[in-house]
Parts: C-alpha cells; structure tokens; sequence
C-alpha cells in the first residue's frame, strides 16, 4: 500500500515544476497570476483540509478567546489533524507548538514575522510549551554562507522572534549547528528517520537531483525531528506521545508529508500543521518576499522613511492609471499590494471593509491607500525596532540555553 509520502511525492513533484502555472516548494513560490498562488488547488494538490467556520466555532468554544484575524481572514487557510489537537484540548490534556526560521539574513521582514505573530497567539491562547528552530545548517547547505555565518544570523534573528513577545518560561529557541551536537535523543531521532526515507522518496518530494549534495539530501530529516517530543527530553521529561502543532507556511508542507509518513512506523504520533498563505512581494502576488532583494520586502530594522519609500516606490497597485479612471471605475483590492498588506496588519475588520469599498469603488485613492498602510507599518515595526533594542545577546542565550520550561511531564 503507498504511503502518505509516497502518494504525495508524484503530485508535489507536478508543484515543484508546474503547478499548472504554479510553481510552490519549500525553496521557490512563483504564480503568473496577479492574484498569487490559488490556494484551493493547492489544498487539493497537498492534500490537506481547508480551515472552515466549523472548525473556527470550536476553537472559539474551547478557548473562550475571539478567533485571530489570520483565521477569519483566510491567511491560516488550510490543516492537518487541527481537530485531533481540539480533541486533546477538550479532554484537558497538552500538546506543543513548533516552528522554525532559516537565517539567511541580518534582519527578518514582515513575511517572516506572520507565522510568530499567530504562533505567539496560539501559545497565549492554548498556554502550550513552543520549540522555534533556527535551521542554520540548512541555510549553509542552500546559500553561499559560511557556516559560522549562518549561525551568527541564527542568534540575530533570535532577537526579532524573541522581540515578538515569546514568554522565555515557555519557549525553547535553537540553533541546529548547537543542539544537535549537544542532544543526544535529537540525533538519535534524526538517525531513525533518515534511515526510514529512501533517496528515491526524497527525490520525488523534494526535486533533489544527482547534482545535489548529500547535506540537503539529509536534511529533511532534520527539520522533521522536532516534530516529535522525544527529541526534547529537557522540556518533556523523556515522553515519547506529547502531540505537535506546526503553524507553518504551505510551501513548508513536504518537509511534514514526509514526517507524517514516517511518524506509525516509528510507532509516534503524527505532527497537526495549520498552513498559511504566502506574504506578497512589495512587486506583486507573483512570488513571495526575499530577504535577498531589499526591494521586495520592508525589514524589521527598516526605518520609518525607508517604509514610506519602498511603498511609495514600490507597491504594486491595483489603481487605473489616471485619477479620472480610478474614481470612474475604483481600484482592484485582489492584486493591489497595499491593500493585501492591511489584510495581514490591520486589526479592524470595520475599518479595513471601509478602505476595501472606499478603494474598489474609487472614493480613495491609491496615494491613500499607501498612506494608510505606511501608518499602520510604521507604528507597527516602529515597535517591534524598540523592542528588539532591549534584546541583548544575553537574553537571546537565555532563550537558547538547553532546559526545562514551565510546564510538568
């Protein structure tokens, strides 16, 4: 009988080479839609569910705490297994979050910070223990960095995710380069998976060709090893059956099909993922934001004038060309970038269906429009920038000391 990642590999194979015009993988997301990637064929294509009211109800039921605007919004779209993780809460016992950043570069940007914005929510919301990996290996694997770069980035992005607000009683950040050589039961949970997934498996999840190094070709194994509680015997008290949770973005979802595949064979749970949408480059819905082209991103150290410049400059618009058409005809919000961006970062769903008809039907501008949205950036990495001053390189080795956190196992 085919496995999970076996019924998997043909069709994200079709999404690493064309996902009929959609190309999405953990390494590149690119869609020759103006209104970016079409998330419903890609539920379809991975395989996995899509978040619905009901799903939404229970949430709100269970936790008593109104539903994140990610959710209402449709940015965390689709899941695995969320309802297993409800299940476990309505029975009053635990499970874990787990999620992860790849340093690449000095400073994190906006899309970076989605996914620990709602991450933050959850460990509020569910008060569950969270392990955040800081996967510098693989960015050496990938990038033309030196390993010792890539683990200097680790810790500077350490102070962005730890600026987000992470309780440190709660939460465990680490370095792959440092844990794994210190962590005896993570390595030997590594070594188990990498022996349960054939070369041939990883090829057709991943696209691996014979050209590429055994270090990315490993190195699936690595990021899927924290999916499991037994690789953290510091935080579980060596309990092999605490579920996970892994709010991640959806080009992340192979590394998982294959974690899933191999979870019953090792006789361990399956990891539950809530999957989000990709953030927009400030060029448009056709890929997602680079934190190698300072144009396509603002980055949380941007300063206040170089928010404004780069959406000025650079936004894609949804507008007509001249004043006249755009109050004629209004603007487009499906593929205008500044719009989309509120969608994200704007709280108020009053206010934002308001800019929505004010916009579509030409009362606002796109001038206005971009204002609205430096405002609300500004302010919002205007704060982040200050909390991330107060973050010295000691409390980021706090966070990332091996140890054990609040909760009782």
């Amino acid at each position: 009988m085919a496995s999970e990642a076996d019924k998997g590999a043909e069709e994200v194979q079709k999404a690493l080479i064309d996902d009929d015009e959609d190309i999405v993988n953990p390494w590149d997301v690119v869609s020759s839609s103006a209104k970016g990637v079409d998330y419903s064929k890609l539920i379809k294509r991975f395989g996995s569910t899509e978040i619905d009211k009901e799903l939404m109800d229970r949430m709100v039921k269970l936790t008593g705490k109104p539903t994140h605007h990610f959710l209402r919004r449709g940015i965390f779209f689709s899941h695995r297994d969320m309802h297993q993780i409800l299940d476990l809460v309505e029975k009053k016992k635990g499970f874990y979050l787990y999620t992860g950043r790849g340093p690449s570069s000095e400073s994190m940007h906006l899309g970076h910070l989605i996914p620990f914005i709602f991450t933050k929510w959850l460990q509020d919301t569910f008060d569950v223990p969270l392990v955040i990996q800081m996967t510098d290996d693989e960015k050496f694997l990938w990038k033309d960095l030196t390993i010792e770069e890539t683990n200097k980035l680790a810790h500077e992005n350490a102070k962005d995710i730890i600026a987000c607000g992470f309780d440190k009683d709660k939460t465990f950040i680490f370095s792959d380069v440092e844990y794994i050589s210190e962590s005896t039961e993570f390595y030997k949970m590594m070594c188990k998976i990498q022996k349960l997934v054939t070369f041939n498996q990883v090829k057709g999840i991943f696209g691996f060709t014979d050209s590429d190094s055994i270090g990315k070709i490993s190195f699936p194994a690595i990021q899927a090893t924290p999916s499991f509680s037994s690789a953290f015997p510091q935080i579980f008290n060596g309990k092999k059956d605490v579920p996970c949770l892994i709010p991640c973005a959806i080009d992340q979802d192979p590394y998982f099909r294959m974690t899933r595949d191999v979870a019953p064979r090792l006789g361990l749970l399956k990891p539950a993922l809530l999957h989000s949408t990709f953030f927009p480059a400030l060029q448009g819905a056709h890929g997602k934001m680079s934190a190698s082209d300072p144009n396509s991103s603002i980055f949380l150290t941007d300063s206040d004038e170089q928010i404004k410049t780069k959406i000025n400059k650079y936004a894609f618009s949804g507008g007509k060309p001249t004043e006249e058409e755009h109050r004629k005809y209004g603007g487009n919000c499906d593929i205008d970038v500044s719009y989309q961006y509120l969608t994200f970062f704007m709280e108020d769903d009053d206010k934002l269906a308001d800019i929505k008809s004010r916009y579509s039907s030409g009362k606002m501008l796109t001038g206005e429009l971009k204002q609205e949205l430096t405002n609300v950036l500004q302010k919002l990495v205007g704060e982040h920038r200050e909390r991330r001053l107060n973050v010295t390189d000691d409390i980021v080795n706090e966070y990332m000391k091996s140890r054990k956190l609040k909760f009782e196992y």
